[in-house]
């Protein structure tokens, strides 16, 4: 089912009557979903299914629902900020929808952010992990959309939770968002709420309470991502300002579309036309064609997306399109809880040296 179909199905307050008969169908599956997932966490947390140990801290970084919560950025930071602190560490993703020769656009964008760490693409992330350990000496090692799989076992999970849509309709996969129960926040060590700055601060309020209900020990935290200019291809660059000066096409293939549209909007930005393709979406020659048409039409001055977007598209654009394209640059901040999140993993990382010493 087209992921731009499926959101609408399951987001709509008033459905028409054939919506209702699909989402009804949605439900059915969902019921066999959860029974799946239940059982298999029931079968990791009494041992039965076995976990892999390795020789490392492992931290998972992921969600309990579908779509862009901000992990992948999250990830980022974390690199960075551990990779300064000279610890050799090692990112450990599946490389979604990966093919052949193609190449991911995550592990792609995390290659080009975190320059100091090790990127390790394999869907088996035990294998990744113990090959970071061989061939890198890794000593902490960072599991990208990780909170699902728990066949490698890790020191530290980290939830980032979307504050536009913290729990995904309530409803677990086909019929909401939900990757598991929200009642699996209970093995987590700490949540970060994402993107707080496009809700209500009673919004907030809220997900930590049902939080805290689930996980009273959880630590917690608060990030928004805070755009800095565009970014164009070999190193140019737009400052905010001048974006607005311009006449904007916007386009992007995310998880939750929304939220980046929304942050344009926020930047009052001049935005004379939009399109939306499905999470992940391999982009080919017509796609752009498509979008430079429609862009020239609306007489736009720039073509801005995701970053993760560009990587790839920018390439497919290279000397054939007059108008530029460019990445909105956004940066995590956090509001709140930096801290604690840094003597979270500082608190495992000193114990794991103990344990090795």
């Amino acid at each position: 089912m087209d992921t731009i179909f499926w959101r609408k199905l399951v987001t709509s307050k008033n459905p028409p009557p054939d919506y209702k008969l699909l989402r009804a169908i949605l439900l059915v599956c969902s019921f066999f979903y959860r029974i799946a997932v239940v059982l298999r966490n029931l079968f990791y947390d009494f041992s039965i299914f076995r976990k892999t140990k390795v020789d490392a801290v492992v931290m998972s970084v992921g969600n309990i629902t579908a779509g862009g919560t901000g992990k992948t950025p999250l990830v980022a930071w974390l690199c960075n900020y551990f990779t300064e602190k000279n610890i050799t560490t090692a990112v450990l993703t599946r490389g979604y929808k990966i093919k052949n020769s193609d190449f991911a656009d995550e592990p792609a964008m995390l290659a080009k952010t975190c320059p100091k760490a090790k990127i390790m693409v394999n869907p088996d992330r035990s294998a990744g992990a113990k090959k970071a350990i061989i061939e890198h000496n890794a000593k902490l090692l960072i599991m990208d959309d990780g909170f699902q799989h728990r066949k490698l076992a890790r020191d530290i999970d980290i939830v980032a939770i979307d504050a536009t849509e913290p729990f995904g309709c309530e409803k677990l996969l086909p019929a909401g968002f939900l990757r598991e129960p929200v009642s699996s926040l209970k093995r987590a060590d700490a949540v970060v709420i994402t993107r707080i700055n496009q809700t209500q601060p009673e919004k907030i309020e809220e997900i930590k309470k049902r939080v805290l209900s689930l996980n009273p020990k959880i630590v917690f935290a608060a990030a928004v991502y805070k755009p800095i200019c565009a970014k164009l291809i070999k190193d140019g660059f737009i400052d905010i300002n001048e974006l607005k000066t311009k006449k904007i096409y916007a386009f992007c293939g995310i998880g939750n579309p929304d939220a980046f549209f929304q942050t344009v909007g926020e930047l009052a930005l001049n935005i004379v036309g939009t399109k939306v393709y499905n999470d992940h979406h391999r982009y080919t020659e017509s796609d752009i064609a498509e979008i430079y048409q429609d862009g020239r039409y609306k007489q736009a001055e720039l073509i801005i997306t995701t970053r993760k977007d560009w990587i790839k598209t920018a390439l497919l654009c290279i000397e054939k399109f007059d108008i530029p394209i460019a990445w909105l640059d956004v940066e995590l901040e956090f509001t709140d809880g930096r801290q604690d999140i840094i003597a979270l993993v500082e608190s495992v990382m000193k114990k794991y040296v103990s344990r090795t010493f």
